[in-house]
């Protein structure tokens, strides 16, 4: 089948790649423009586009696909059946989706209903759900509210980050891809149940900024989930500070003859520092990244730092 595959971050690829193994034609490759990457801010392609061109693929990059006249006659000439979605990061305009013969395909990460929009594994994680899954929608022009050809459960894993959830959902939702276009012409359609659907919005980079006036808790779940990306982060002496790692603790609150507050240090040791959150629980940090400097555990940042019990992080 002639397929035109808009996607761009990694967890686009064992899409593209499950298309090209089952032996369909990826006629042309969308994706979003290069962007600054790394500490010299230089110009990198998305990981589709990386991919594409390494396989002869041929790529555009509209950076505004809806008023973009020339990307859309670049798809019209490639021909396609269908068009597949994945993770593609702009919305399509009708007179994209709607040509080919059977339309195009959407793989999203999560069960819809839920958690329509950008960043459903990230929910998933800050919510603490116990079960995720894919979904296969036919596009049509409102966010993620097509169709339903197919979905897949699985159950989050104790402790699973929104990295690793995201990575496991690629793969499964490559797989149902692929089992879908091979009945694409006798597929049922199953309208969505709007009065069930909550929505996944994007994350923004000060939606990582802890408070520690919450629970130990949900300091974790705001760790597992936006440690990776856009980063969870505290400050101490006026500088940022990224948690990468850590867990509730079972320790108990303060230790005698310290008031403690939310942010407070109780404990700096080998295990790492333990921070006083919410309803006297406690939030050990395990690894952490300073502004400026790499991945360090956090009882090497204490050593270097001389951050001691009764410091506070803010």
């Amino acid at each position: 089948m002639r397929i035109v595959f808009f996607g761009s971050p990694a967890a686009a690829l064992p899409s593209l790649e499950s298309l090209l193994g089952a032996g369909h034609s990826v006629e042309l490759v969308v994706t979003q423009p290069d962007k600054p990457a790394g500490r010299g801010r230089k110009l990198a392609p998305s990981a589709v586009k990386a991919f594409a061109l390494a396989h002869g693929i041929p790529v555009i990059e509209p950076a505004r696909i809806r008023t973009d006249e020339t990307a859309l006659e670049r798809i019209r000439a490639a021909g396609p059946e269908v068009s597949v979605v994945v993770a593609y990061g702009q919305i399509i305009p009708h007179a994209v989706h709607v040509f080919p013969p059977h339309h195009s395909l959407n793989v999203h990460f999560s069960l819809l209903p839920k958690y329509r929009g950008a960043a459903p594994v990230q929910w998933t994680i800050l919510n603490g759900d116990t079960e995720s899954g894919v979904t296969i929608i036919e596009l049509d022009d409102r966010m993620d509210e097509g169709d339903i050809l197919a979905r897949e459960r699985v159950a989050v894993a104790p402790r699973e980050t929104a990295s690793a959830l995201e990575a496991r959902l690629a793969v499964l939702g490559a797989g149902l891809l692929v089992s879908t276009l091979a009945r694409i012409d006798r597929v049922p359609h199953h309208p969505q149940d709007d009065g069930a659907a909550t929505l996944a919005p994007k994350i923004r980079k000060e939606d990582g900024r802890l408070s520690w006036a919450e629970t130990a808790g949900a300091i974790d779940r705001k760790v597992l989930a936006l440690a990776d990306r856009p980063g969870a982060f505290t400050h101490f002496g006026g500088k940022r500070v990224n948690i990468m790692r850590g867990r509730p603790a079972d320790s108990p609150g303060a230790p005698s003859g310290l008031a403690s507050g939310p942010g407070m240090i109780l404990r700096a040791g080998k295990p790492g520092l333990e921070v006083a959150c919410a309803a006297d629980t406690v939030y050990l940090i395990q690894e952490l990244q300073p502004e400026g400097k790499g991945v360090m555990s956090a009882y090497a940042f204490s050593l270097g730092t001389k951050i001691a019990p009764g410091d506070s992080l803010v």
